[in-house]
């Protein structure tokens, strides 16, 4: 069976490729080789098989060289956009500091006039105090006068009846028309005293007008100042509550951690009491203590901006090239931004560098302890410009970018551990960007 499978193969193979001989001569001789057909099929197939691999071996290297080109032109639009929104950013950063700064002078500006304004109370106070006395005052000699009066006007009456009566001899009647121009006097002298008291009621009660409708005026310019103020307390503390909301950070915990380090009080901020007799604070102190309770609020809360990484590490241009997640199966703790060789790099916030120095994995690392738990790396740099206990505020140029450690190339690994557990840096720096 295999014999007669044998010779049909060998006889198809042999139509197709038959029985060929290469005459070989030479001077004296002459001798041929035997191509038999099995082997004119190797060869055949051999040969093909080689012209099908350099023809597919040479598209895929077209197809690869193409391929390469349009990611390089990808990357160049990718890189053109990113440099487009990183000027868009520096636009509107640059915006965002003007306005802070703004804010900041109207800040100062309000400060002022609370300060002026609270000058201003502690003066009407003490004149209100003042009229109330000179009020009190007033109704007592009055009140003085008038019993003085009636005790005059009954011993006259007692007089009038003893002298109609004609009970007194003449002498006592002499005696009697003295004492009457006694009394006459007295009397003379009570009116006299009354009218002047009741013309000093009366100036007083005009002054007590002017000074409550002087009063008035200034209430209606503080209640206008008050309304800018709390407007500009809205505008510039709900943006920050919102900051920190989307960096997964408690604003009450964060503002009660800046506060015990920053206690120490007094000078405008101070909050406002002006009565002496244990009254309750009118609705005036109520608001404006309010005003400076957010004033209070919005200064710990740009202190504590600076001590949080609501920053970018690299001011130049800059791209970025992986995020942070799971990568190839391990987690990719950390961003990447790609720029040339020796760009420098920046501190994201205050703090102190707990290492600078090689770490494995990492390279040359910078390690920097910041308030709130907070902890940043900055990896693979080429150069390190800072030491182990320094501290450093934030802006600070701390390494320069380089291609150091377990690195594909020159770039920036960015990370942030809260807790000593890695979170998304985009977190911190998007949530700052919708801010400043």
């Amino acid at each position: 069976m295999r014999t007669r499978l044998a010779i049909r193969t060998h006889a198809l193979i042999e139509r197709f490729f038959p029985e060929r001989r290469l005459f070989l001569r030479s001077e004296d001789d002459t001798r041929f080789i035997r191509l038999r057909p099995e082997t004119q099929a190797a060869a055949y197939l051999g040969g093909t098989l080689v012209v099908s691999w350099t023809i597919i071996a040479t598209a895929i290297l077209l197809m690869d060289s193409i391929s390469a080109g349009n990611f390089r032109d990808q990357a160049r639009r990718d890189q053109v956009t990113y440099q487009r929104r990183l000027n868009e950013l520096s636009s509107e950063r640059d915006a965002r500091a003007a306005e802070a700064l703004a804010a900041q002078e109207r800040f100062n500006s309000a400060l002022a006039q609370v300060s002026r304004m609270q000058s201003r109370l502690l003066d009407s106070e003490t004149q209100r105090r003042e009229l109330e006395t000179g009020i009190d005052i007033i109704q007592a000699t009055l009140r003085d006068t008038m019993r003085a009066r009636e005790k005059l006007g009954t011993r006259l009456a007692a007089l009038e009846a003893q002298v109609a009566g004609g009970a007194q001899v003449a002498g006592g009647e002499g005696e009697a028309s003295g004492t009457m121009d006694l009394l006459a006097d007295a009397l003379a002298r009570t009116a006299e005293e009354r009218d002047k008291v009741v013309a000093d009621a009366q100036d007083a009660l005009i002054r007590a007008d002017e000074m409550a409708t002087e009063i008035r005026l200034m209430e209606e310019k503080n209640d206008m100042i008050f309304r800018q103020l709390e407007e500009a307390m809205t505008v510039s503390v709900k943006p920050l509550d919102k900051m920190f909301e989307a960096a997964g950070m408690d604003p009450d915990d964060i503002i009660n951690e800046v506060r015990r380090g920053y206690s120490g009080q007094g000078g405008p901020l101070t909050p406002l009491t002006f009565s002496t007799r244990g009254e309750e604070p009118s609705p005036e102190m109520e608001r404006a203590n309010r005003i400076l309770g957010e004033m209070d609020r919005l200064n710990l809360y740009r202190i504590a901006a600076q001590k949080a990484p609501f920053a970018v590490p690299i001011k130049d241009p800059f791209r970025f090239t992986s995020g942070f997640g799971r990568r190839w199966g391990r987690l990719h703790a950390g961003t990447d931004f790609a720029a040339p060789h020796g760009t420098p790099i920046y501190s994201t916030a205050d703090g102190v560098v707990t290492h600078a120095g090689w770490m494995s994995g990492y390279g040359r690392l910078v390690k920097i302890k910041h308030e709130f738990g907070i902890e940043t790396r900055y990896a693979h740099n080429s150069k390190l410009y800072v030491k182990v206990g320094q501290r450093v505020s934030r802006g600070d140029k701390i390494a320069a970018m380089g291609n150091t450690g377990r690195s594909t190339g020159t770039h920036l690994h960015y990370e942030v551990r809260v807790g000593g557990e890695p979170v998304n840096p985009m977190i911190y720096i998007k949530a700052a960007n919708d801010v400043f």
